[in-house]
């Protein structure tokens, strides 16, 4: 017990200190904890059942994120994303395969049970750390942070049939046709199941517990909810992410999505946490360093020619720059390569040696992850420079200028109003229509995300006198007011809204000066009508 406790006290001790440390240099927290797993299994020697359960926690990580990404994902934003989803997630899959196994089984000489199972466990990339960045630097709103999820949710869906797929080259009774049926029924069974009796389930037990106004019960249901539909997933054959992604979906269309996130947040950094320290735990130092040429030619190789299939695909109706950064964010061995690689290694497909020197391989793979997309931008700019990049846009020098944020309806009514009165003003707009449009009109106006420190940093946002918000959307309002609080605490943020219940989802920032349409409008028509009251 005692030693249990060092144990723990010693991992969290060194996570703590690892990440203070790191994150003074700008590396991500996710290097931490693998490093953290790394140094503790190497003093104490984590392995067999206690790895397991390690492991199984740390799926549960991935578990809570995917019903994070489900809650962002309505069913209606899925039929919207069908083309990313399936078109993009086949041809990354299927071409991956087709490459990496042409070069593992002609090029490297190795037999074809090996060759089929490196290409189809190197196709897929990591959910746990692309998607992770991608929500916490709000690039999953971006062109190429949509191509990413999209294809990294097909690439979950599609570990179901690799599993099967080597299940079945280990066993010849099995029989590939019932194999697919069997497949087939329990998909459509857990999705006709989770959208018609799952989905009243779910209304019915969040509406109950929050009528309560008890968070303990309220966090409860939201709980079992994803529990549940994990379990129901994996007794089906699937994973439990699967069935926690739908689970989010079903919740994306209640009015309780936002709350829902807010509230798990916290778990699901801890079990990501815990996701990211086993592997750590997986990295033998002296075999890697004894290996070091091998494995880092292995997943230098491996992440090129991955990287140069996923630019080709995205770029038939993508620029440059777009696919580029796809390509670079998917390039590494994702976290389900661990599940193939066991699997094979226990059916022996392929020798346990060869098992443990892939896994390590990946892991390398991942970990090198964090510096490629947290400099995503400036590699990408290598490929294609535009005026418009967020983290290119060379700094102007202007002082008491105006930042109008958006160039949509009320965007160019602002910005025609600000002309007119000769005030000194820019404008920035996540639409590059709306900015090739202001240009022509003769606008000061920039293409980026007024969230990206690169830009509020460009566009002096502290020397600012003002930044108007004319989006229309709430989530980017909100989005671009806490980064620009987040940056400079005594900006001045002049902010549309469109609702008393929106003031309300808005007061926990400070300083926003806020313009209600529906009282300006009001107050509009009172005035009209009773203009003929005031010539009197």
């Amino acid at each position: 017990m005692e030693n249990l406790l060092l144990s723990i006290f010693l991992t969290i001790a060194i996570a703590t200190v690892l990440n203070i440390i790191l994150k003074q240099f700008g590396i991500s927290h996710i290097i931490g904890y693998i490093a953290t797993g790394t140094i503790v299994s190497t003093l104490f020697g984590f392995n067999g059942s206690a790895n397991d359960s390690l492991d199984f926690i740390g799926e549960f990580g991935i578990v809570f994120l995917m019903f994070t990404i489900g809650l962002e994902l309505s069913l209606e934003k899925i039929k919207k994303m069908k083309e990313i989803l399936l078109t993009n997630g086949i041809l990354q899959v299927l071409f991956s395969v087709v490459v990496i196994f042409l070069l593992s089984f002609y090029l490297f000489n190795l037999n074809f049970n090996t060759s089929l199972i490196i290409s189809l466990a190197f196709s897929l990339s990591s959910t746990a750390i692309v998607l992770t960045y991608l929500k916490e630097s709000k690039d999953i709103h971006t062109p190429y942070g949509q191509k990413s999820m999209g294809i990294l949710i097909f690439q979950d869906l599609a570990v179901i049939p690799i599993l099967l797929l080597i299940t079945f080259l280990s066993n010849d009774t099995l029989s590939l046709v019932e194999v697919l049926w069997k497949t087939i029924f329990s998909a459509i069974f857990v999705l006709v199941f989770m959208f018609t009796i799952g989905e009243k389930i779910v209304n019915a037990l969040l509406q109950f517990s929050a009528k309560t106004e008890l968070e303990e019960l309220f966090l409860g249901s939201v709980f079992s909810i994803l529990i549940g539909a994990s379990l129901l997933a994996h007794s089906m054959g699937f994973t439990y992410s699967l069935g926690a992604f739908i689970a989010g979906m079903i919740i994306a269309d209640t009015r309780f999505n936002v709350k829902v996130e807010s509230d798990i947040a916290s778990y699901k950094d801890l079990l990501l946490g815990a996701f990211f320290f086993g592997v750590g735990t997986k990295i033998d130092m002296l075999y890697f360093l004894e290996n070091i040429h091998i494995i880092t030619f292995i997943f230098i190789f491996a992440m090129l020619f991955k990287a140069v299939v996923i630019y080709g695909i995205i770029r038939r109706n993508s620029d440059k720059n777009t696919s580029a950064k796809t390509a670079l964010a998917l390039a590494q061995i994702g976290e389900f390569s661990f599940a193939i690689f066991a699997l094979a290694g226990s059916q022996n497909l392929i020798s346990q040696e060869m098992s443990s020197f892939l896994i390590l391989v990946s892991v390398i793979s991942m970990i090198l992850t964090p510096f490629i997309i947290g400099n995503i931008y400036k590699l990408s700019s290598y490929f294609e420079k535009e005026f418009y990049e967020s983290d290119v846009i060379t700094p102007i020098e202007r002082q008491d200028h105006i930042i109008v944020a958006g160039f949509a309806t009320l965007g160019k009514i602002v910005a025609a109003s600000l002309q007119a009165k000769g005030a000194n003003f820019i404008i920035i707009s996540d639409n590059l229509k709306h900015v090739l449009h202001a240009r022509k009109l003769g606008y000061m106006a920039y293409f980026g995300h007024l969230n990206k420190l690169p830009v509020l940093e460009s566009l002096m946002v502290k020397e600012a006198k003002a930044v108007i918000i004319t989006m229309s959307s709430e989530h980017n309002r909100r989005l671009i007011s806490e980064a620009i609080l987040n940056y400079s605490k005594e900006a001045n943020i002049i902010i549309q809204i469109d609702s008393a219940e929106e003031r309300k989802s808005m007061r926990d920032l400070p300083g926003l000066e806020f313009v209600d349409s529906s009282f300006e409008v009001a107050d509009l028509l009172v005035r009209h009508a009773l203009k003929n009251e005031y010539l009197k």
